[in-house]
């Protein structure tokens, strides 16, 4: 027997206890655990069989000792099914209690190495009792009880006994005022029936939640969450000791305990921990049995309440990661976790509050949230009516507070409301009603007089208030709220303490440690005093503090885990920083106030600099709180004018306080403001914030959590905001009640505009209230109701409202939309009643402006019923612009009432019926409207897209009142037929199945209209058999103007029966048909409106044409796609002979065979009404060109022959009746080589009249070139000849060369084998003395030129030749003048290469000399890189002059031979020409040696160069002895006074001048004297240029005494100087004397009024003036008057721009010009004309330019001045641009255009002409008209439009750039 059975006594009962728990081995395992957490119960243990495991175990618990072995007896009795016998024997050895150690001593002695168990389990039930075990049970029974008794008795000695005193007024307060609290969700997770108290809020608007309903959630299992959200100050802390207090004094009896648990207090445990150690360490341990304690509350967890307060503080993060034992070991913030998922302690109540933020992602997702929103006024007057105890101390501080807006707005914090009680409480004695308020105007100033009111001997005491503040800004730095002993000095640590500034408490930081905390009363105090540490210590620099100014964002980061804690530091900062602090901070710094202010300053510019920022909405806020602390006007005006006008609010919480902080600063702004509030949390008395802010003009809120409360508070709002234009509430949750209180607010807001209220789930009441509302507001636009609940009867209730409400011009619903749009009269109801005038005239006036109304009931599920009573409704109602029923069930009986009832309706717009069900039956009853509304203009059916449109256009008398007031302001006129006109409505019937047997009953329906305008029946299945049944009836339907038959299954058969109707209907001009798209179209005159896309224009009645006369218009046939064989093309062609002219047919198909392109052509002679035969996008022969070429010889009548790329093949044919004109082939890009060049020359010589030939890009190349080159006398070319890109090379260009002698028509050639080859040949009926051959590109090589030569010696009768960049170098050009001899004869050479500019004169004079022949003409440009030289054949020497001049020669060798050669070569020169060019001293030396040796130099320019004051020198000596000069040209040059005083000084002596050109040298001074001295005596002196001369008054004077002897002057140019009214009066009294002027320019020289009559009065009398140019002077009228008086009769050019001219002088000007005969160009640009454009009776015969740029000329003036330009036939160019001109004056000019053969350029660019005008012009255009180019830039035309139009019209151009090519006009 082992010592266990002896303990026992028997073995029976040792046996027995091994029997029991060998069934029982997974509970004796884990007590073995449990007793003995170091034993080992490994593999070989587990091997062991059940007997030998409970022996093994037994042994080991007993070896324990007795202590563990009675415990361990006992939890065998009570957790195991032991008889009553056995327990009786186990129980009597070791059941008395003594013996028993407890179970928190087993868990002290078992925890040494593991804490993972909460206590033990009773897995089993016990079956019987005994007196001992029933006296254990009762004790584990009362353990649990006996705690929770003393966990409320230590709540209750906690909060007991904290009454505040006079030295804490900070400290819980007996009495609670509990905040605002608001569900978050409108469906609260509450039940209404549980909690309900008298006087609870709406259950609805879920505000002012009781406290009760906190705790009464509809979920009965999982976890039941609240998370209270608050702003700090709120109370959330306040509330969670609330809740404990009233759990301790049995208010909360739902609950049987309740734990608190603060996060700021958890972060200091940092290791893990079970839920049992976080209970019963931080909050009352057991006495006794912890475990059992537990296990009770785990059984009754839906009566436990766990409280976490500061979820916002948590330091450490959440962990996703979770062990498989929710029971384990972890951190607080993940037993937090499991708590509210429900794994630990499940069903138990879970509470954290939280200020707005990131929330922990362990939160479940349906938990409820809760706002806190602080204290409303009747919650502000309970606080203090309980913080003040007698009762005039209750009405003083009420007076205060209510006197005060914003000391009551910040009461609306609970925190501030205590604040300022304790401050009114100390200040309200001895002083005045609202002295004491005055004190605390700012949060800031509270706390300072807070700190004031705490020192019981009202002194204030610096150090230690210093110290809290290094305490409080070093904890705030390092996250830290709660501080031990070491971390705050004991002085400062007693004074806070005294002062209830800091509190006590103890601080559990692991289990089993306790220690003492330190914090601040509240968290703002400790921001407060990190202020007062910034804002007063000096080793705080102005950095660091300017840092401290910044804002924090309420949007957290999803990167941030937690919110800061400094979130009131910037505001007690600049609370600090106001002027009220001053004394207070220095007397704390002990500090001047001079430095106080500078360091207030840093604080207020950081924030000025804030302002100007943009910031988010949360910003906005936190800067609006921190600008009103400073107590700065100015630096809120400054913000609020800074504001942007859209200020946005999105996604983030406001309170009142902050509302009224952004109010107050909006008070300081002029201008308005939109505010926008979208999914922000607001407090529900937030609109009372806004009540008189006169600055909010747009107001919207979009935000579930907007309820009844807020819509109440809204109303109150409203009537004071007198700005306020536009209000919105949406996506809100407010009801009946809500609404109610609007409707009665919103009459006394007459001033709105728009008001939205969608998506707030209103009911039909409730929509139906809101609307009789509308004629309260005299101006509303917009009412949106969108996304509510209306019914069917209440939306016709709706359209009621609308058709009799005056004001309502659209109602739109569509599905969930619901929206009234509105036109507000011009005079209100109140001004009508106010002015009896105005009553009189109301019926007046009401007629004149006729109310249009729009409605759309789109998707409304209206039926037939529905449709009746809609009819009903809109008989006696206005006007009707739309009606739109689409998407309704109204059937065919529905759609047949509303098409019946349409013409009673008077709809002048569209009639929408789409998908409604309509059937192919109801079709033709629906067609019935067509014969009984004379306003329709389109009916649109089609079954397949279920469109059912009925469009209409106003009546005739409408209509023509809107196109004159909205088209033609002005007085636009049509030419109208004589008959009344009818609309002609369109008809689409697509996609509607109709066959063949539907013909005759549509026909027969629509044969009652005899006005039908345009059918469409595509998409349909008419087929070969309908389209010829429809020919026969079209007839019956009268003149349509189109017909679509497009997609109906048509073959070719079809379309040639198509054919014969161009025979049967007058009105078929054009049929297209397309078979691979199967698109026909058959229509009338295709002029006009289609040039545009459909809808583009205002529509206009039928006849309304521009006065453009008659043209025939000829009938077209268009086939596209189609296969055309030999026999469908015979076919064709006689089904055409019929048709009547003039005819033009397009073809295309993929392949044209050589046969069928026979067949087309010998058919020609059999089609005499063909004008045009066109074939595009067609596969055509090779041998195409070969036929074509003969095809003049086949059909005479052939004009044009334009063959492209073998697809595109233009045939123009000319009638008998019209004169034969020259013919032009064109083959161009045909794949034509050298054998097909002697056949087609061969056939082509048959043609005698061809003018132009054009074989470009072909493949001739060079032997082709040679060989078209000997064929070419034999063609009769009268024309031109264009071989360009055929792949030719400098054998080419010699081979033409070498021709040019056997061409003798040959006129001009030029060839250019750049990269854009071109080769032109042009021709002369008669033989060509003077030939030009240009020749570009080239890049002869040195073996060319020897031939190049030859060929040119051989060409007498060339007369200019240009190589463009063909000589690589000089050496080419000096070979090739070498060779270059002729017998006799004058050549031109000009030579434009890139080393002309980079040569020097004296270089390109050496190459000059080399020349075999005499060098007459010689002119340098280095900039254009030309050489241009005359040659004179033969040769003549003259060697007598060379010696002459070589005698005075003293060059150096090289220069003296060159010398030399250029006297021998340029012997006869008698012009020389060098034009920016740079001379160098060598040069200007070599041309005085030159020039000294030109007996025969009549002409020297040197313009626009830089010559050295050397070189001027030479040339003046040089120029001194050219005695026969007769023009002198030195304008342009680089020159300084002396120069030219140097270069004048060659003047003298030169009496045989003739033109001399001076402009823009300096001639001011002695240099005009020298000037002035030389024109004495030039007799014979025509032409005078001085322009840009620097000649002032005084200077004119003297010119004008040198001008007397020049009688023969025939042209003075002095413009752009500076004579003004004295020099033009010196000037006008010479002009006389001057019998030969012709040209006279006096331009820019600032000539007033006094000089511009003197002039005018002289200019009459010059009676040869051809040219006067007298612009940009302001001469004004009298001017004008005085050459109208006497115009010279050969007067030519007038220029007067920019004159100051008024309508007055230009009419008198006009009638003066008006029939003069020589009148070509007129400029009157840039003055105010007006009304007063030139008018002309008799016209200008050969006026060829006008110019008339920003005259601001007017629609009004455009059509006289169109008149007057038909009175002048020979105009090419009319500048209108920067005027006024409209659509009125486009259609005038376009009514002219076919009339003005000669017009070539149009400018109208920045203009007023829209799309509409630009038409007319295209229409103008498609007269005949031969105008090149129409500027368009920069009028209110959208660039889609005019893409469009300029794809028609290539002659419209729009861009900026003037780069419009020359576009040869259309017919030529």
């Amino acid at each position: 027997m082992d010592p266990i059975s002896l303990q026992l006594g028997t073995r029976n009962l040792h046996g027995w206890l091994v029997r029991l728990l060998s069934r029982n081995l997974e509970w004796l395992d884990a007590k073995v655990k449990l007793f003995l957490p170091n034993v080992d119960l490994g593999s070989e243990y587990q091997a062991l069989d059940p007997t030998q495991r409970a022996i093994l175990h037994l042994q080991k618990l007993h070896t324990q000792g007795p202590t563990t072995w009675k415990s361990f007896i006992q939890c065998v009795c009570m957790e195991l099914d032991v008889p009553m016998d056995m327990e009786v024997l186990l129980m009597s050895m070791w059941g008395h209690e003594d013996g028993f150690p407890s179970l928190l001593e087993i868990g002290k002695e078992s925890r040494s190495d593991s804490q993972l168990h909460p206590g033990l389990k009773r897995t089993y039930q016990s079956c019987g009792s005994s007196p001992r075990r029933k006296q254990l049970r009762k004790q584990q029974q009362e353990l649990p009880k006996r705690y929770l008794q003393l966990l409320r008795t230590s709540v209750q000695q906690r909060y007991g006994d904290r009454t505040p005193g006079l030295g804490q007024p900070l400290a819980f307060h007996q009495v609670y005022v509990p905040p605002i609290l608001q569900w978050s969700r409108a469906s609260a997770p509450f039940h209404t029936q549980e909690g309900a108290t008298t006087g609870d809020p709406k259950a609805e608007d879920g505000t002012n939640v009781n406290i009760r309903d906190l705790f009464s959630t509809k979920a009965s299992k999982g976890p039941r969450v609240t998370v209270l959200l608050g702003k700090a100050g709120m109370g959330k802390t306040t509330l969670a000791h609330w809740l404990c207090q009233k759990w301790a004094d049995g208010e909360l009896d739902r609950f049987q305990a309740v734990f608190l648990f603060e996060f700021r207090q958890l972060n200091l445990i940092t290791g893990s921990l079970t839920l049992p150690q976080l209970l019963f360490d931080v909050h009352l341990r057991p006495e006794a049995s912890p475990e059992a304690v537990f296990q009770h509350l785990k059984e009754n967890a839906e009566g436990i309440l766990l409280i976490f307060d500061g979820l916002d503080e948590i330091l450490q993060p959440c962990s996703d990661k979770e062990t498989a034992d929710p029971e384990d070991p972890a951190s607080a913030l993940t037993l937090f976790s499991r708590l509210c998922r429900g794994t630990l302690l499940p069903g138990c109540w879970v509470m954290a509050t939280s200020r707005p933020g990131k929330l922990p992602a362990c939160l479940p997702t349906e938990a409820a949230t809760v706002h806190m929103w602080g204290f409303d006024g009747p919650r502000v007057e309970e606080y203090v009516n309980h913080f003040f105890s007698d009762q005039l101390s209750r009405e003083a501080a009420l007076a205060e507070l209510r006197v005060d807006r914003r000391l009551w707005s910040m009461c609306a914090v609970p925190a501030l409301c205590q604040v300022a009680c304790l401050c009114l409480h100390h200040l309200l004695p001895g002083r005045s009603p609202g002295q004491a308020a005055a004190l605390l105007p700012s949060m800031t100033q509270n706390y300072v007089q807070m700190l004031l009111a705490l020192d019981p001997r009202g002194v204030l005491q610096a150090e230690p208030l210093l110290g809290l503040g290094e305490v409080a800004l070093s904890g705030l730095e390092s996250g830290k709220v709660i501080f031990s002993t070491g971390d705050i000095p004991a002085s400062t640590l007693a004074f806070g303490d005294a002062l209830g500034l800091l509190t006590s408490f103890c601080v559990c930081t692991g289990p089993g440690h306790q220690d003492k905390g330190y914090a601040f009363s509240h968290l703002s105090l400790q921001e407060f005093f990190a202020a007062l540490h910034l804002m007063t210590r000096p080793q705080v620099d102005r950095e660091a503090l300017s840092q401290h100014v910044t804002l924090h964002s309420r949007w957290v980061q999803r990167t941030k885990a937690r919110l800061g804690l400094s979130d009131h530091l910037p505001t007690f900062l600049a609370g600090l920083a106001s002027r009220a602090c001053r004394s207070f901070l220095s007397l704390l710094a002990q500090r001047e106030e001079e430095w106080v202010a500078a360091r207030q300053e840093i604080v207020l510019q950081a924030l000025k600099k804030l302002a100007t920022r943009r910031l988010t909405g949360p910003k906005i806020v936190e800067l609006c709180h921190c600008v009103g602390e400073t107590q700065e006007p100015e630096l809120a005006s400054f913000m609020a004018h800074n504001l942007p006008q859209q200020l946005p609010f999105h996604n983030f919480l406001l309170t009142y306080a902050d509302m009224a902080s952004l109010t107050n600063i909006l008070g300081h702004r002029d201008g308005p403001i939109h505010l926008d509030f979208e999914g922000c949390p607001l407090e529900p008395r937030c609109p009372e914030t806004l009540a008189g802010c006169g600055q909010v003009e747009n107001l919207s809120f979009k935000s579930r959590k907007c309820g009844d409360a807020f819509a109440e508070a809204l109303s109150r709002s409203l009537p004071t905001m007198g700005s306020l234009k536009k209000l919105g509430l949406a996506g809100s949750k407010i009801t009946a009640q809500g609404i109610s209180h609007l409707v009665q607010a919103l009459p006394f807001c007459p001033q709105l505009e728009e008001v939205s209220f969608q998506d707030n789930q209103l009911k039909d009441k409730e929509v139906l209230n809101i609307v009789k509302v509308l004629s309260c507001l005299p101006r509303l636009q917009k009412l949106d109701l969108s996304r509510n609940n209306v019914s069917v009867s209440t939306l016709l209730s709706l359209t009621k409202v609308a058709v009799t409400c005056p004001t309502i011009r659209m109602l739109q619903v569509r599905e969930t939309d619901l929206i009234f749009l509105l036109s507000p009269p011009t005079e209100t109801a109140a001004e009508l009643q106010g002015d009896p005038d105005l009553q009189g005239n109301a019926n007046q006036r009401k007629e004149a402006q006729r109310r249009s109304l729009a409605l759309r009931l789109q998707k409304c599920q209206l039926g037939v019923h529905d449709v009746e009573v809609l009819i009903a409704q809109l008989q006696e109602g206005p006007q009707l612009d739309e009606v739109d029923l689409s998407g309704n069930q109204l059937k065919d009986e529905g759609c047949q009432l509303m098409a019946e009832a349409a013409p009673q309706l008077h709809i002048t717009k569209k009639l929408d019926l789409s998908d409604n069900g309509l059937s192919a039956a109801g079709v033709l009853s629906v067609l019935s409207v067509v014969s009984t509304c004379q306003t329709l203009a389109e009916l649109h059916i089609s079954l397949l897209h279920k469109t059912v449109v009925f469009t209409f256009a106003p009546e005739l008398e409408e209509q023509e009142g809107i196109q004159k007031r909205a088209t033609f302001p002005d007085s636009l006129t049509f030419q109208m037929p004589s008959e009344p006109s009818l609309r002609s409505p369109r008809i689409r019937l697509t996609h509607c199945a109709l066959q063949a047997q539907h013909l005759e009953l549509l026909c027969k329906a629509l044969g009652g209209s005899c006005r039908l305008g345009h059918l469409d029946l595509s998409g349909n299945a008419l087929g070969d058999e309908g389209v010829a049944l429809l020919a026969r009836l079209l007839p019956g339907l009268g003149s349509l103007q189109s017909l679509n038959l497009s997609e109906n299954r048509l073959s070719l058969e079809g379309v040639f029966s198509l054919i014969q109707c161009f025979s049967t209907l007058r009105w078929l001009l054009h049929l297209e048909f397309s078979s691979a798209s199967q698109h026909i179209i058959l229509r009338g005159d295709k002029r006009g409106r289609d040039l545009l896309a459909p809808g583009s224009l205002p529509e206009f009645r039928a006849g309304a044409r521009l006065g453009f006369g008659q043209r025939h218009v000829p009938r077209s046939f268009c086939l596209k796609e189609c296969q055309l064989e030999p026999l469908s093309l015979s076919h064709l062609c006689k089904s055409l002979e019929k048709c009547p002219g003039p005819l033009e047919v397009q073809l295309s198909c993929e392949v044209l065979s050589d046969q069928s392109l026979e067949t087309l052509l010998h058919h020609l002679p059999q089609l005499p009404q063909l004008s045009l035969l066109q074939l595009s996008q067609t596969q055509l022969p090779p041998r195409s060109p070969l036929l074509l070429a003969d095809l003049f010889s086949l059909c005479p009548q052939v004009q044009k022959v334009d063959l492209r790329s073998l697809r595109h093949l233009t045939l123009h044919l000319r009638s008998s009746e019209e004169q034969e004109d020259r013919c032009c082939w064109r083959f161009t890009d045909c794949g034509l080589r050298q054998e097909h060049v002697e056949p087609l020359c061969c056939l082509l010589s048959k043609c005698e009249d061809l003018n132009q030939l054009d074989l470009s890009a072909n493949l001739l190349g060079d032997d082709g070139l040679r060989c078209l080159l000997e064929c070419l006398p034999k063609v009769p070319i009268s024309g031109s000849l264009n071989l360009s890109c055929n792949s030719m090379s400098q054998e080419s260009v010699l081979c033409l060369v070498e021709a040019l002698p056997s061409c003798p028509r040959v006129r001009e050639a030029s060839v250019n084998l750049g990269s854009k080859q071109s080769f032109w040949i042009h021709f002369s009926r008669q033989e060509e003395a003077g030939k030009t051959l240009r020749l570009s590109e080239c890049r002869f090589k040195p073996e060319h030129m020897p031939r190049l030569a030859a060929s040119l010696n051989q060409a007498l009768q060339l007369a200019e030749l240009t190589l463009t960049w063909c000589f690589p170098g000089l050496e080419q050009l000096i070979v090739l003048l070498g060779l270059l001899t002729w017998p006799t004869g004058v050549l031109t050479l000009r030579v434009e290469e890139p080393w002309v500019g980079r040569a020097r004169v004296l270089k390109l004079l050496e190459v000059c000399a080399q020349a075999s022949g005499n060098i007459t003409e010689i002119s340098i440009s280095e900039t254009q890189q030309q050489l241009c030289i005359q040659l004179e054949f033969p040769h003549q020497e003259n060697p007598e002059a060379v010696a002459l001049r070589l005698a005075h020669c003293d060059l150096g060798t090289h220069q003296n031979l060159l010398a030399r050669q250029l006297m021998e070569t340029c012997a006869r020169l008698r012009q020389l020409s060098l034009s920016q060019v740079n001379l160098c001293d060598a040069s200007s030396l070599l041309l005085q040696s030159l020039l000294l040796s030109l007996s025969e130099l009549k002409n020297f320019r040197l313009t626009y160069s830089c010559v050295s004051s050397k070189g001027l020198a030479h040339l003046a000596s040089g120029l001194s002895h050219c005695h026969l000069l007769e023009e002198l040209d030195l304008s342009n040059n680089q020159l300084g006074d002396e120069g030219t005083k140097v270069l004048l000084g060659a003047l003298e002596g030169k009496c045989r001048l003739k033109r001399l050109d001076l402009s823009h040298l300096p001639l001011g001074g002695s240099t005009l004297a020298v000037l002035t001295q030389g024109l004495g005596h030039m007799t014979l002196l025509q032409s005078l240029r001085l322009s840009r001369s620097n000649i002032d008054d005084v200077g004119c004077c003297h010119l004008s005494k040198a001008l007397r002897a020049a009688t023969s002057l025939e042209e003075l140019s002095l413009s752009h100087n500076q004579i003004g009214n004295t020099g033009a009066q010196d000037l006008a009294a010479v002009l006389p004397g001057l019998p030969e002027l012709r040209k006279i320019d006096l331009s820019a020289n600032g000539i007033g009024p006094a000089g511009g009559a003197r002039l005018a009065e002289s200019l009459t009398l010059c009676r040869h003036l051809e040219e006067l140019m007298l612009g940009c002077n302001a001469l004004e009228d009298c001017t004008a008057l005085g050459l109208a008086k006497g115009l010279p009769r050969h007067l030519r050019v007038l220029h007067l721009p920019s004159s100051h001219l008024s309508p007055e002088g230009v009419l008198s000007l006009g009638q003066a010009l008006d029939g003069c005969p020589h009148v070509e160009e007129i400029s009157l640009a840039e003055n105010s004309l007006a009304g007063g454009v030139p008018r002309f009776h008799q016209g200008l015969p050969v006026l060829r330019q006008l110019d008339l740029v920003s005259c601001e000329i007017d629609n009004q003036a455009a059509k006289p001045l169109a008149a007057s330009f038909v009175l002048c036939p020979a105009l090419e160019n009319i500048t209108l641009s920067w005027n006024l001109l409209g659509d009125e004056a486009a259609a005038e000019l376009a009514r002219v255009l076919p009339q003005m053969g000669r017009l070539k350029r149009v400018d109208l660019e920045k203009n007023r002409i829209t799309a509409y005008g630009a038409w007319l012009l295209v229409e103008g255009l498609a007269q005949g008209s031969g105008i090149q180019v129409i500027r368009l830039w920069n009028n209110p035309i959208p660039p889609d439009m005019a893409q469009h139009l300029q794809n028609q019209e290539p002659r419209l151009d729009f861009a900026f750039f003037d780069n419009q090519p020359q576009v040869i006009p259309r017919g030529t």
